[in-house]
C-alpha cells in the first residue's frame, strides 16, 4: 500500500503564515497538495530560507521522503531524475519519474563514430499522442582499459551533446581521469563493488556525483554496501542487483528487483530505498542468436524489467523498431491512472478549412484525438475537428457510459461558432457513436449528420467514397 500522507500532518510542520509564496492561498491548501504528492514541499521558500524553521524543515522532509529516494543525474537543465517511487504498483497511486534509458558507447570507438552515435542518441525522438518520446542518457563504457582514452571520450561526448553521462569502469584511477574533466556535470559513477567501494566512495564524495552500487546476484552485499555509503553521508545511490538474461536466470533477475522494491516500500527498509538499475544490453554478451534476435530480446527484456521496477536501463540497440515498443510501454506505464490522457475540448483546424468544409466530431481521449487527426490529414481534405469532453475516455466507452452524449456533441458544435462560418453544414459522427445520430440531428437543425467509419483508419476511404458526394 502507498505511504499515506495526511494534509494535517504536513500542515503542522509548515510555517503556517499563509504567505502565498508557494502559489497556494493558504498553508493548508499547500499541505493538501503536498500530501497528494502533486507539488514538492520545497516550494515553501520560508521553510528553506528562515533559520527558525530548520527543525520543521528536517521533520517535513523526513515525512514526505518517498520510500524510493529520487536521484538526479546531470546538472539542470541537462539532467534526469530517477526514483521517487511511493507505491509498488502504479494502480495504487501512480509512478513518478519515468524509467531513464541510456544507450552505450565505448572509448575505443573512433572520434567520428563516437560523436555520431552520441548525437543520434540525443536526436532520437518520435511523437505519440502529442508527447515526444526520447532517450535520456549516454553510458560511456571503458573497454580500452586506458585512463587517457576514457577521459578523452568523456570530454568529446560532453562537448558535443547535452545528455547526462553514465561513466562505466570498475577502476577508480580510470574513473577519476574522466571525473577531472566532466565531474562538474554530475555524471553517474558506475560502479562501486566489493573490491573498489572505498575508492569509489571517495570519488563520489570528492566530485559530488551519484554512484551506482553493483553486487550481481548478492542482495545482502548490495544492501551492506548501500548502508556503508549512507553512513558516510552519501545518499545519491542507484542499486544494480545484476541483470541475467537467459532462462531461469531472467526469472531470478525479476525476483531480485521485486524483492528490493518490496523491501523498500512495503517493509520500509531505507537501506535499499534507492532507484534500481537494469542492463538489458547484457543480451549482447551472449554468444547465441543473430543480431536481430538480440535486438528483439533486448527490447522485450527492457519492457519486462521496466514493469518490474527498473528506474534506469542501459541498452545497446539504436534501431527504431527495437526502441519504439520500449518507449511506448514506458509512456503507458507512467501515465497517471488518476488522470486519463486527454486534450482540451474545442475546435481544431486540419489543413485550411473553409465555408464548405466538413466537420468531424470526436471525444477528448488523447489517443483518439491524435489518431483521428492523423487519419483526416491522410485523407488530404481540409476539415474542422470538434472535440467534445468525453472525460478523457474513448468514444465507445464514453458513449456506452453516457459520458459522451448527443447533447455534448451538439453543445460543442454550437460553441465552436461553425454554425456562422459554414454554408454547407455537414457533421461526421464517429461510427462507434452511431446510435446518437438521430438525436443529434434533432439538436442541430440545418445540419446533415453522417455516420463515419467505426475505425478512424477508414476515414481516407470514407472521404473519397462518401463524404465528397455530400459536399
Amino acid at each position: 500500500m502507498p505511504k499515506i500522507l495526511r494534509p494535517l500532518d504536513v500542515y503542522k510542520l509548515l510555517p503556517q503564515t499563509n504567505c502565498g509564496k508557494c502559489g497556494e492561498s493558504t498553508c493548508m491548501a499547500f499541505a493538501a497538495r503536498v500530501a497528494d504528492r502533486a507539488v514538492d514541499v520545497k516550494l515553501c521558500t520560508p521553510l528553506l530560507e528562515d533559520p527558525k524553521f530548520k527543525g520543521k524543515l528536517q521533520s517535513v522532509l523526513e515525512l514526505v521522503r518517498p520510500p524510493v529516494k529520487d536521484v538526479t543525474i546531470g546538472v539542470p537543465p541537462n539532467h534526469v531524475v530517477v526514483g521517487n517511487k511511493v507505491v509498488m504498483y502504479r494502480h495504487e497511486l501512480t509512478w513518478y519519474n519515468p524509467t531513464a534509458i541510456a544507450i552505450d558507447v565505448t572509448d575505443e570507438m573512433d572520434e567520428k563514430a563516437l560523436i555520431d552515435r552520441a548525437k543520434a542518441v540525443e536526436a532520437f525522438v518520435f511523437e505519440r499522442i502529442g508527447q515526444p518520446l526520447r532517450l535520456n542518457m549516454i553510458a560511456l563504457r571503458c573497454t580500452s582499459g586506458t585512463p587517457e582514452k576514457f577521459a578523452k571520450a568523456s570530454d568529446l561526448i560532453s562537448k558535443n551533446v547535452s545528455l547526462p553521462l553514465m561513466l562505466c569502469s570498475y577502476d577508480p584511477n580510470i574513473m577519476e581521469e574522466a571525473l577531472i574533466i566532466v565531474g562538474n556535470k554530475r555524471p553517474l559513477i558506475y560502479a562501486a563493488t566489493r573490491d573498489n567501494w572505498r575508492d569509489m566512495l571517495e570519488l563520489a564524495s570528492k566530485y559530488k556525483c551519484p554512484v551506482a552500487i553493483s553486487a550481481p546476484g548478492d542482495l545482502n552485499l548490495l544492501k551492506s554496501l548501500a548502508a556503508t555509503f549512507v553512513d558516510a553521508g552519501l545518499e545519491d545511490l542507484i542499486l544494480d542487483p545484476g541483470t541475467f538474461v537467459r532462462g531461469d536466470s531472467l526469472a531470478e533477475t525479476l525476483n531480485m528487483f521485486t524483492m528490493l522494491r518490496r523491501a523498500a516500500i512495503e517493509k520500509e527498509d531505507k537501506a535499499v530505498g534507492f532507484p534500481l538499475l537494469a542492463v538489458p544490453a547484457a543480451v549482447w554478451m551472449e554468444a547465441e542468436g543473430s543480431e536481430d534476435e538480440k535486438k528483439m530480446m533486448e527490447s522485450y527484456i527492457a519492457s519486462i524489467l521496466m514493469t518490474r521496477f527498473a528506474d534506469l536501463m542501459v541498452m545497446h540497440s539504436l534501431d527504431f523498431w527495437a526502441l519504439m515498443p520500449v518507449l511506448v510501454w514506458r509512456q503507458n506505464v507512467y501515465t497517471d491512472p488518476r488522470v486519463p490522457p486527454s486534450v482540451k475540448p474545442g475546435v481544431y483546424e486540419i489543413g485550411k478549412p473553409g465555408e464548405m468544409s466538413p466537420v468531424f466530431v470526436t471525444g477528448n481521449f488523447a489517443l483518439t484525438y491524435f489518431l483521428v487527426k492523423g487519419d483526416i490529414e491522410n485523407s488530404k481534405i481540409d476539415a474542422y475537428l470538434v472535440v467534445a469532453d468525453s472525460e478523457g475516455i474513448s468514444v465507445e466507452s464514453s458513449v456506452a457510459g453516457r459520458r459522451l452524449t448527443a447533447e455534448k456533441f451538439a453543445d460543442a458544435i454550437k460553441s465552436s461558432g461553425l454554425d456562422k462560418k459554414l454554408k454547407k453544414k455537414v457533421v461526421v459522427l464517429p461510427g462507434r457513436a452511431a446510435r446518437l445520430s438521430g438525436e443529434l440531428e434533432e439538436l442541430l437543425p440545418g445540419w446533415k449528420v453522417l455516420v463515419g467509419p467505426r475505425d478512424s483508419s477508414g476515414i481516407p476511404d470514407y472521404a473519397e467514397k462518401v463524404l465528397k458526394k455530400e459536399l
